[in-house]
């Protein structure tokens, strides 16, 4: 397997003064995204790993990754940059680059799940009691449907091939990914009605983003919290420095 991290630089980050990159920013001494990379690199079954993003800033990483591909101005530009250097039948691991509390047990468990199906595109998904009990007090946005309620992971699987198929149709996805009222109005109006009701199901949504994009999707239900607990401001950025230090 693949593995792709996002790295764009973030100009409107305001978590570090020193750096405009998010995913340089030093937690305990150490890169954000490096504790993303010593995680894969763990792993037997991930053999390449490539970081795309403005290759000037992460030119510090090069020592430390397989590729390093010099990104574009947005997430679809960089993903399908990304993926340019893989073939078309790989399977592609895509994490953002500020998830560093993510742990090898946790990616690992991530992927065995995922592929005991045939599926083209893998999603995980946490539950808000797995990700209260060890993250007590942390904000994250999450939506409730029959199954229970949930918030979204920070890395999917994917077929290279499906990500030029389907990436600019899922750049509102992408965008909105953490605000589920905008998802619900693209997914349209019988899931909007279905989650007000309080009827739909981790089913329905795959069917209908599976339809919606001409692929077979699957949520994958996880049981780490790290896989969704992202650093976007300065009390995440201080849970992080407590729990890697």
């Amino acid at each position: 397997m693949k593995a792709l991290i996002l790295a764009g630089s973030q100009e409107d980050c305001n978590l570090s003064k020193s750096c405009c990159n998010k995913a340089l920013i030093k937690i305990c001494g150490k890169e954000m995204i490096k504790y993303i990379i010593d995680a894969m690199k763990a792993l037997e079954f991930i053999d390449t790993i490539a970081v795309v993003g403005p290759k000037e800033e992460l030119l510090p990483l090069e020592n430390h990754v397989d590729i390093i591909v010099n990104g574009g101005p947005s997430m679809t530009d960089n993903i399908l940059k990304g993926v340019e250097i893989f073939h078309d039948d790989d399977l592609v691991l895509i994490s953002t680059s500020d998830i560093p509390m993510i742990t090898p047990e946790a990616i690992r468990d991530f992927v065995e799940k995922s592929l005991k199906s045939d599926a083209e595109f893998y999603y995980p998904i946490v539950r808000k009691e797995a990700n209260e009990k060890k993250y007590p007090k942390v904000k994250r946005t999450y939506v409730k449907i029959k199954d229970g309620t949930f918030t979204g992971g920070n890395l999917v699987i994917v077929k290279v091939s499906t990500v030029k198929k389907c990436i600019k149709q899922a750049e509102n996805f992408m965008v909105y990914r953490k605000k589920p009222w905008k998802l619900a109005q693209i997914l349209g109006i019988g899931t909007i009605f279905k989650f007000l009701m309080g009827t739909l199901t981790i089913e329905q949504l795959e069917k209908r983003v599976s339809d919606l994009f001409g692929i077979k999707a699957q949520a994958v239900i996880s049981d780490y919290p790290e896989i969704g607990t992202d650093v976007d401001k300065e009390s995440d950025l201080e849970l992080a420095e407590r729990v890697l230090s």
